[in-house]
């Protein structure tokens, strides 16, 4: 029985050891297989160091390929205080060559710390200032690369670019919205050293950084230098309180350009208040727009057939009462009779108010719902406003009446182009965008990439059509005629808002626009600007803000590759425009032969001859009357 007992023991002991030796066999098992890599990197940080390389920013290009944000190499310095065995004299160093306080400096190199930057005077470091440091040869002293942030064209598209931190860290317009594409991941040179932080003679470890991803915007440069200059020199000429501008494809809603005034330089972002840095105004501004308005007035009556442009007739007598408001036209005594063309032409107020009480509240107001005003339009772009449009049930027949010809009602920039956009179109509304796609650095894959959205059909293409043939009126015949390209179908609208100040409109300050596009029979671009309170000229958006469309428009023809169109409507004549003159081919004939086909221009001859050889400009030119031809002879 005892020998019994003692033998059960024994086992009893042998299988304790037995789940013992198993548990440490699975422990190191787990160790050396499992957790391996956790505990390695435990061990590694405990005698290794990392000098941090800073990965790139992504850059961001224009639709063409021309960089907008660019980068550039730096130095900063990184100390390793448990590296540095004399610390006053490294500090007093340090301190002479950053030009700071030795105290400071001093504070530094004592840190209790495995890596201290310098902040933000050892910082991003001009090349003379890091070679001054690198000869020194101080031990726990090193420079890293680090990047900057380069903005090529300085000031352009500075909102809606943005700009970054010291840190490279995106702070608003697409440097924000889209920082984590933008930002990469940083690398390191990674050291070895002992417990007391001195470094070992053993093989550095280089973890190569990854750069950001790269952003394709739909800006086209050319033709955002274009609006880039025209508003510069609109604020020189007439020194606005602001501006805006806009250029837009039609058809799919990507912005072409898109720039205010005032502006500011990303890169010296700090010396400019925060209203002025982050005021998109082109997609935040919120305005009276005036007559550029009254295209969603004209394709709602349109589409709803109420008026018939080219039949029905209206008397204008230079005002119109409505409930207890006279609505005054900007021709003082009218225009007289007009057909509903000539009323669209003129921009007549009292005309377009008919439209409005045609249509009716509700019907008005839906298609000012359909056309995307009152709400964001989504942009990828932050810091849009919604604009205000009158509550249905507080709308009576004055602000109706005000609505149809666009005061009372408050939009942005980027409403007003996507709308008329969609007027001119074939009558889809389509969300804007500016994001063309995101692209891996090296390889250049598109990680996500933007396609034209349609958020909804508005108007029929058949209205839509007519709406152009209106507004290519304008342009020919009406307020529009400053902005006529010789050569190409433009179709165009101005505006005139009158500015509200508490609750009263101001005198002789108003907000002028024009919204051209062209051509007008397959639009293809579609310019939007608009002047707050310019100064010394007159006050109609036609003869201030239509020229600057025109110039945009010429260039984006070029930039765009639009050839002449076919037909169009020629240009009405009115004082004090020049009168335009088509070359003739005077090749072949005599001098008084082509003298007077080519009556009201100068002519020079060059030879002795009297027979016309050649000829510049080339026939079907057009020319201002009293521009210069010469004619060679042989």
């Amino acid at each position: 029985m005892f020998f019994k007992s003692i033998h059960t023991r024994i086992k009893i002991v042998l299988l304790i050891l037995f789940i013992i030796f198993f548990i440490i066999i699975l422990r190191v098992f787990y160790i050396e297989v499992i957790d391996y890599s956790k505990l390695n990197k435990y061990a590694s940080n405990l005698w290794s160091r990392n000098l941090p390389i800073k990965a790139d920013r992504g850059l961001i290009y224009d639709r063409n390929g021309i960089i907008l944000a660019d980068n550039v190499t730096t130095t900063s310095l990184v100390i390793i205080p448990n590296q540095i065995r004399d610390k006053k004299q490294t500090a007093k160093a340090l301190a002479q060559i950053l030009n700071i306080d030795y105290e400071a400096m001093f504070k530094h190199i004592n840190k209790k710390t495995s890596i201290e930057r310098v902040h933000p005077e050892g910082r991003r470091l001009s090349y003379e200032t890091a070679d001054k440091i690198k000869n020194l040869k101080l031990e726990g002293i090193y420079l890293v690369k680090e990047s900057k942030r380069k903005y090529p064209y300085d000031s352009y598209m500075a909102h809606t670019l943005g700009f970054v931190g010291i840190d490279n860290q995106g702070l608003s317009g697409i440097e924000l919205t889209y920082n984590k594409y933008l930002t990469g991941e940083d690398g390191a040179i990674k050291y070895f050293s002992d417990a007391k932080g001195n470094k070992l003679k053993l093989n550095e470890i280089y973890e190569r950084p990854q750069n950001g991803m790269n952003i394709t915007l739909t800006i086209n440069n050319e033709i955002q230098i274009s609006l880039e200059r025209e508003l510069s020199n609109a604020v020189t000429k007439y020194n606005p309180d602001r501006m805006v501008g806009l250029v837009m494809n039609p058809n799919n809603g990507e912005i072409l350009a898109i720039s205010a005034r005032p502006n500011f330089s990303q890169e010296n972002y700090q010396n400019y208040s925060i209203e002025e840095i982050n005021r998109n105004l082109p997609i935040w501004a919120t305005y009276e727009p005036g007559s550029t308005f009254k295209i969603i007035t004209l394709a709602a009556s349109l589409e709803e057939k109420t008026v018939d442009l080219e039949k029905d007739v209206f008397y204008d007598k230079g005002s119109i009462k409505v409930e207890n408001a006279t609505i005054h036209c900007w021709k003082h005594g009218g225009h007289g009779k007009e057909t509903f063309m000539e009323v669209v032409e003129n921009s007549c107020n009292p005309g377009f108010v008919i439209l409005g009480q045609r249509l009716g509240t509700n019907t008005l107001f839906d298609y000012i719902d359909k056309f995307g005003f009152g709400k964001k339009t989504g942009i990828d772009l932050n810091g849009e406003a919604t604009g205000i449009i009158f509550d249905r049930s507080k709308v009576g027949p004055v602000e109706l009446a005000t609505t149809a010809f666009g005061q009372g009602v408050s939009v942005t920039p980027i409403q007003q182009i996507t709308a008329v956009s969609a007027a001119i179109n074939g009558g889809n509304l389509y969300k804007p965008y500016i994001v063309k796609s995101i692209n891996e650095p090296e390889t250049n894959t598109v990680i996500k990439e933007n396609k034209k959205t349609l958020v909804r059909k508005v108007i029929s293409e058949d209205t839509s059509a007519k709406v152009r043939n209106a507004l290519e009126n304008v342009v020919a015949n009406g307020s529009g005629r400053p902005a006529y390209i010789d050569g190409y179908r433009v179709g165009g609208k101005t505006g005139t808002a009158q500015k509200a100040e508490n609750g009263r409109y101001l005198t002789n300050n108003y907000i002028l626009s024009f919204i051209g596009f062209l051509p007008a029979d397959n639009p293809k671009v579609v310019v939007y600007i608009a002047i707050d309170n310019p100064k010394g000229t007159i006050q109609y958006g036609g003869t201030t803000v239509g020229p600057l469309s025109k110039a945009v428009l010429k260039d984006a023809i070029k930039a765009l590759k639009i050839p002449k169109s076919n037909g169009g409507k020629e240009k009405k004549y009115k004082w004090p425009d020049l009168k335009t003159i088509t070359v003739p081919d005077v090749t072949g004939k005599n001098i008084e032969e082509a003298k007077k086909e080519l009556e009201g221009l100068n002519v020079i001859i060059s030879g002795n001859g009297n027979t016309i050889i050649h000829q510049s400009p080339e026939p079907n030119t057009k020319l201002n009357e009293g521009k210069t031809v010469r004619l060679f002879t042989s």
